[in-house]
């Protein structure tokens, strides 16, 4: 079994780097849960079979006009009946649905993007998702046209940095010059993207930051302790598998997961939801967060 793991594993990253996106040695190590040794093993083992794994100011790519094994994507395709019928099982599923997220990942690590995009992704994000790959991979800026913020409650242009997807390619990494951070922008917020023609000129600050379990990113790491029902148990690994890594068995009705946060957003709506499956162990602010949150209920 952790053979086939690895093998898996071999055969993804080769799949990451033939699919038309440069990728540095952090993004790949960080993305596939490998050390820096084992991510020059990979390489080196790339290029020993043929594979013209080309490296640029600190990114990796496989140059399949040089490779041998060009036509790699070209091994696995699906006829115009077979792509539709896929399409409509895909955008059967909730749009929340992991799994979903991890097939749509899936298949465009093994297709270019335009060519999934066309037939994976919803007709009105499609186009987005192939123009903001495309800056990414000349490192040029881009306009988001009329960005609705969540955060803000605003519409309004915005000129960022793209420099990567996050998983399912639900949004994407920018760097925001006019904040000076970087940010995650949600794919489906965006009406359209416009391809500048101004490169990058704050490359030395992309970053993209941890994420928690509850898919939220800030600068922050709390430290928190729930204990879990069944129910809320079997909810928490379906909707966020990662959790798993941070869930201790404490009898057979009850888990404790004991991890940290990046903020109370995504845990609290997760608590509030379940509230009488969950209870919170600590700190004491997440408690007085999701009190203060059920106060609103009542105003």
């Amino acid at each position: 079994m952790e053979d086939q793991q690895k093998l898996v594993k071999t055969l993804k990253m080769l799949l990451t780097l033939a699919n038309g996106i440069k990728h540095s040695k952090a993004q790949l190590s960080e993305h596939f849960g490998i050390s820096e040794r084992t991510f020059h093993r990979y390489i080196s083992t790339f290029r020993d079979v043929g594979f013209a794994v080309e490296l640029k100011d600190g990114y990796y790519w496989i140059n399949k006009v040089e490779s041998p094994f060009k036509e790699l994507h070209d091994l696995l395709f699906f006829t115009e009946e077979e792509a539709l019928i896929i399409k409509r099982a895909i955008h059967s599923i909730e749009e929340t649905n992991v799994l979903k997220n991890n097939l749509v990942e899936k298949l465009y690590s093994l297709y270019n993007y335009g060519k999934v995009s066309k037939t994976i992704i919803k007709r009105e994000h499609s186009e987005t998702i192939h123009k903001l790959a495309t800056a990414i991979n000349q490192k040029r800026q881009v306009l988001l046209r009329d960005y609705h913020s969540a955060h803000g409650n605003m519409i309004r242009d915005r000129l960022v940095e793209p420099f990567d997807f996050s998983s399912g390619y639900i949004s994407v990494w920018a760097f925001d010059p006019e904040s000076r951070t970087n940010k995650q922008f949600k794919t489906a917020r965006i009406q359209s993207v416009e391809v500048t023609n101004k490169p990058f000129l704050f490359e030395h600050e992309h970053q993209k930051l941890e994420m928690d379990v509850f898919r939220i990113s800030t600068n922050e790491k709390i430290p928190v302790k729930i204990r879990l029902s069944l129910r809320a148990y079997s909810l928490l690994i379906e909707e966020y598998p990662v959790a798993e890594d941070f869930l201790v068995t404490e009898n057979d009705n009850s888990w404790i997961f004991e991890g940290w946060v990046c903020s109370f957003d995504g845990i609290g709506r997760f608590v509030m939801g379940l509230c009488e499956d969950v209870e919170i162990l600590s700190p004491q602010r997440l408690k007085d967060y999701v009190k203060e949150k059920a106060g609103f209920l009542f105003k």
